[in-house]
């Protein structure tokens, strides 16, 4: 089985993603971390820890990979069975680069994506799949908006709703408007605040800084639900001062006004994508912690002119819909059947040269919130490999300093036989992913035959748009496309062509793409991964280890005042007590950082002195039940004897040899039980028992074996003497036809007193 695993984002780590390190956002929220951001030998984003001792520098890629273990070993241990396949929530307005660097990180700790899920679309999968009024399929659909404002980003869809189908119609978003910007209003207001007050700057000191946004988040979720001043105090803020403040909801909405007039930007930007008016929507569902702030759920309600829902979790929603989605694609669960189109949120645009003349042709394959995943056949006349370049239609509009996505090379294209152009057929797609890329490309060659008709062996799995390239410019004679809309009953009459046959070429593609980690480098991360996986068991065995040891002193040292108390001498307690004080001071001096096998042997050298006492502890409570239940089972047998030697019918049956055995054997255990309870009698209890528990247990089962079989025996069967019927040979005489009253008065009766023919002889006179 394949279970699904779930995973949101709040760690700005995930916002590093496919980001050089010169990026204007990385260089900007780099000043706001706790830990240090340093670049990579190829240009990305690396975080510079001390692991096991020593300095390292982790890729985003790898600390993502971090993560994403950290996620599969909770499931696991959850689910008790192994985590393969997952789908990864994103925010929508994640371009390639970033898609493909998430891919990677899961590729690194061995997780099967099934797919990367815009965060919009898993929220509204997880409001479509449980709704069970959703219209038909032919009827008008219904149109819902969703609101997402989680901890750094803004993002709203509108999306079309019909019964076991959901399509994307549009998305827009602010990716740098979210909660942590509110946080960040109350931070620079209570930083001025503590400077006046206090004389001290919490800009200063990191660990200063971070408590200060830890209780500014707190005060943010209390103004949500109270309109009264709010107070906040931080004990030993900083150099041992106690400091204190408070604020109220209107005031934390003045200063956070430029905020909330940015939340319309997005709402406008999506109705004029979609074409939607505000009556065209039926519903707004809202989701996302930042969205309890009273403020914003208003502007947001004003702008639609209704009431917001609220019906989805704000927090979990995302990752119930990703558990839907891989519960679909996954083999090991059974879903009902749900359509899910997304949207692509940039325009696509791709660039190429042209052999005639030095000039660019240029055309848009999917426009803005075209229906993903999507497959479209383009087709070049060349005589020679060509590149493609790939690129966001409108730079602008994307969150990336980079509106490239990458170049691909058409290789091992030539020229047909005669000279002339051939054809090349490029399959350009946006996969399930929202990544692009160009999937496939191949030669059309024709072979002449007479008989034989036009093929095209074209076999295309997604959907598609076959239809021609129409714009180029400016226009060239090798890249003309042949009108596909031209009939051929419009063609004037010519001799017999002889009819070709074709056949498709597949041919090899070079990419070069703007963020792609090498093969070589991806698998010293695998590789690497493994081992800090590993490290990771062995340092938790030390752990565990090392725990054993404590708990073994901590638990040992309360039962020797108690219950083991007795079962130990002086000279021992007092040897013994001394070496759990010595081990408990070593384990928090020099014994801090042991190996394993260090611990190993302490716990040993303790249970040779904590074993036996525990062991008396243990014969002491179990012996006396142990004797007991022997003592009964000796009487118990030994009354069946007695009873055997008075003739009892119980046991006559019993041969005479077998129940000497049983008396022998009761005879021989009652003599070693009295010698046993003797001899431990002259014991006390700190020394070690005369008899113990397995023992008694063995002689309670020699017991058993000897005389269960005998006392058990069942008695023989006695076969009942057979009686004659005279009837039996009357074939003609059938109860089964009697009434009852019938069957009374006609049935012979047997009352042991005569024979039944006697009974049954009638004396008639014929007279």
């Amino acid at each position: 089985e394949s279970p699904c695993l779930l995973l949101m984002r709040r760690c700005l780590k995930w916002r590093f993603h496919g980001r050089a390190f010169n990026d204007p956002f990385v260089q900007k929220e780099k000043e706001k971390l706790s830990y240090d951001l340093v670049p990579m030998k190829n240009g990305g984003v690396g975080v510079k820890v001390m692991y096991m001792d020593e300095e390292h520098i982790f890729s985003v890629e790898q600390i993502s990979a971090m993560l994403l273990t950290k996620l599969k070993e909770t499931a696991e241990s959850n689910l008790k069975k192994p985590v393969t396949d997952c789908v990864i929530s994103v925010p929508s307005f994640f371009t390639d680069a970033e898609r493909r660097s998430l891919l990677d990180a899961a590729q690194i700790v061995g997780l099967n994506c099934l797919r990367l899920m815009n965060d919009m679309t898993a929220v509204a999968l997880n409001y479509g799949i449980y709704k069970q009024d959703l219209p038909a399929p032919e009827e008008k659909p219904r149109i819902v908006v969703f609101v997402d404002m989680g901890h750094s980003a803004f993002q709203v869809s509108a999306c079309a709703f019909n019964k076991s189908k959901l399509k994307v119609l549009g998305t827009a978003f602010d990716p740098f408007l979210g909660g942590r910007n509110f946080d960040g209003k109350l931070v620079d207001y209570f930083c001025a605040e503590i400077k006046s007050k206090y004389k001290l700057d919490p800009k200063t000191k990191v660990r200063a800084l971070l408590r200060l946004y830890q209780e500014c988040e707190k005060l943010k979720k209390l103004m949500s639900s109270n309109s009264t001043d709010i107070p906040l105090n931080i004990e030993c803020f900083m150099n041992d001062t106690d400091v204190s403040g408070k604020l109220n909801r209107s005031q934390f909405e003045e200063l956070c006004a430029d905020l909330l007039q940015r939340i319309e930007m997005p709402l406008l930007s999506l109705m004029e994508q979609t074409q939607l008016k505000v009556e065209d929507v039926n519903a707004v569902e809202i989701v996302g912690g930042a969205t309890r702030i009273p403020a914003v759920k208003e502007r947001i309600a004003k702008f639609f002119g209704k009431d917001v829902s609220t019906t989805l979790n704000a927090d979990e929603a995302i990752a119930r819909g990703c558990a839907l989605q891989c519960a679909i694609l996954s083999p090991a669960f059974k879903v009902r059947e749900f359509s899910v189109t997304d949207a692509t949120p940039f325009p696509i645009s791709l660039l190429w040269n042209t052999e005639a003349e030095d000039t660019e042709g240029v055309h848009e394959v999917f426009s803005r919130n075209h229906a993903a995943p999507f497959s479209k056949v383009l087709t070049f006349y060349r005589k020679g490999p060509f590149e493609l370049e790939a690129f966001y239609s409108d730079p602008n509009g994307v969150p990336y300093p980079e509106s490239k996505i990458g170049k691909y090379v058409i290789q091992n294209v030539a020229a047909q036989k005669d000279g002339e152009k051939s054809k090349v057929k490029v399959k350009v797609r946006v996969n399930t992913h929202g990544i692009f890329s160009v999937s496939t490309a191949s030669m059309v060659e024709p072979v002449k035959s007479e008989e034989c008709e036009d093929v095209s062996v074209e076999t295309e799995v997604e959907a598609q748009d076959q239809r021609p390239i129409e714009n180029f410019k400016p226009p060239s004679e090798e890249n003309k496309i042949p009108d596909t809309n031209e009939k051929k009953g419009d063609q004037p009459p010519e001799a017999k062509k002889p009819k070709i046959k074709v056949k498709n070429v597949e041919l090899p593609i070079e990419a070069n793409l703007v963020w792609q980690l090498g093969k070589d480098l991806l698998n010293m991360y695998i590789e690497t991964e493994g081992k800090m996986i590993m490290q990771d068991k062995l340092e938790k065995e030390r752990n565990d280890a090392k725990n054993a040891v404590e708990e073994y002193v901590y638990e040992f040292r309360d039962k020797l005042s108690g219950p083991y108390e007795k079962f130990v001498c002086e000279k021992d307690l007092q040897g013994f007590s001394a070496l759990l004080a010595e081990t408990e001071g070593w384990l928090y001096e020099e014994g801090e950082d042991e190996a394993k096998q260090v611990y190993v042997e302490k716990l040993e050298d303790l249970k040779k002195l904590g074993t036996p006492i525990e062991m008396r502890y243990q014969e002491a409570e179990e012996r006396p039940r142990l004797l007991q239940e022997l003592g009964h089972r000796l009487q118990y047998y030994a009354t069946i004897a007695g009873e055997f030697r008075n003739k009892d019918e119980k046991y006559i049956h019993i041969d005479e040899m077998e129940m000497m055995k049983v008396e022998k054997c009761v005879s021989e255990v009652v003599e070693w039980m009295n010698n046993a309870v003797s001899a431990q009698a002259k014991k006390s209890l700190d020394q070690d028992p005369a008899v113990h528990s397995s023992e008694i247990k063995a002689k309670l089962q020699e017991l058993n074996n000897v005389c269960e079989p005998v006392v058990t025996q069942p008695k023989p069967k006695v076969d009942s003497p057979k009686e004659e019927n005279p009837l039996s040979e009357q074939s003609d005489y059938k109860t089964e036809d009697m009434g009852e009253d019938d069957k009374n008065s006609e049935m012979p009766q047997q009352n042991g007193e005569c024979h039944p023919s006697d009974q049954n002889t009638i004396n008639m006179d014929l007279d």
